[in-house]
């Protein structure tokens, strides 16, 4: 499939543009008519039920998604690929697409319920201090399977968790409203964890090369990437041509192998701007940047803004 075949969602716009006839400006029937939006990111949550009624005919029509979806599955099938391998989902089902994957959507049987939700990094960057990051939890790895299988107890409790969740977020109208809804999407995640953690051995999961190749590259990211700022440095630790891992990277992501270091930078410098009172010399000093001035210029150049503006807007 070329690439110029591949539907790039960026936001809850996006994916109800392309999923659905007439969607509602929010999917919550019970939200207050005082909003309140405090800096970036987005969070959006729905019954799988309501998003089947509303659905186009999509099937088999791939994306790719720039933010996190989590989806449970309480009654119905679901056939769709995610990445490059097809899963076929029953009730009592946990699955999850992190950014970025390719995604496609084969299949929702006409009885199918449950809930979804979507939301971008920046939402969640600005949960709690000292958080686990996206790229950490094991459902959100490319080397690892996306999906959990509940006991009905397990499948109870994070349908309440969703709705609680969805509950804070129609009913905000303070800064602390929304840390409270931030808060409960972290629970979300930590709690998904413990049960993926308890459910799932240390099976081998089945990739291609490439997506093999793709999956090391971003692990070795996570590890270095505040000393290792050039694709020719993954490329020695993989023992191959920086060309044959751009190539790779490009084709399974539909990005540059750059683009991953960057972000990864450009999330770290976020969190510390808003988690921590460290000045932008001494964050600039501690990511390994020359000087503060060409840090200043490499976030700008990435989010719009300088990092002082970003951290003005976004810490309260």
């Amino acid at each position: 499939m070329r690439h110029s075949d591949i539907k790039e969602l960026r936001n809850e716009q996006d994916f109800k543009d392309f999923y659905l006839n007439d969607a509602p400006v929010s999917f919550c029937e019970e939200c207050n008519s005082v909003s309140y939006t405090h800096g970036n990111g987005f969070l959006e949550i729905a019954k799988l039920e309501g998003l089947k009624k509303g659905q186009k005919a999509i099937e088999g029509k791939q994306t790719r998604r720039k933010f996190y979806s989590i989806i449970l599955l309480t009654e119905g099938k679901i056939e769709e690929t995610i990445g490059h391998q097809t899963y076929h989902f029953k009730a009592g089902t946990l699955y999850f697409v992190s950014e970025n994957q390719l995604h496609i959507i084969n299949r929702w049987s006409e009885d199918v319920k449950g809930v979804f939700c979507m939301f971008d990094a920046d939402y969640f960057l600005l949960c709690i201090k000292h958080q686990i990051k996206l790229n950490q939890f094991p459902f959100f790895q490319m080397s690892r399977k996306p999906f959990i299988e509940l006991s009905e107890r397990e499948t109870e409790m994070m349908e309440h968790l969703f709705w609680k969740l969805n509950s804070e977020k129609c009913q905000k109208t303070t800064f602390n409203d929304d840390l409270l809804t931030r808060m409960f999407l972290n629970i979300i995640l930590l709690e998904a964890e413990r049960i993926y953690n308890k459910n799932t051995a240390e099976e081998p999961f089945s990739l291609s090369r490439k997506d093999q190749l793709t999956a090391r590259f971003q692990l070795l990211v996570n590890q270095h990437f505040i000393e290792k700022k050039q694709v020719a440095d993954y490329a020695d630790l993989l023992y191959i041509h920086p060309n044959h891992l751009n190539d790779t990277i490009k084709e399974v992501t539909g990005f540059p192998a750059s683009h991953f270091i960057q972000k990864q930078l450009i999330q770290e410098a976020k969190s510390r701007l808003l988690q921590t009172n460290a000045t932008v010399s001494m964050i600039a000093m501690d990511l390994n940047f020359t000087d503060d001035s060409y840090f200043g210029r490499f976030f700008k150049k990435q989010t719009g803004v300088t990092p002082l503006q970003y951290r003005k807007n976004h810490k309260h």
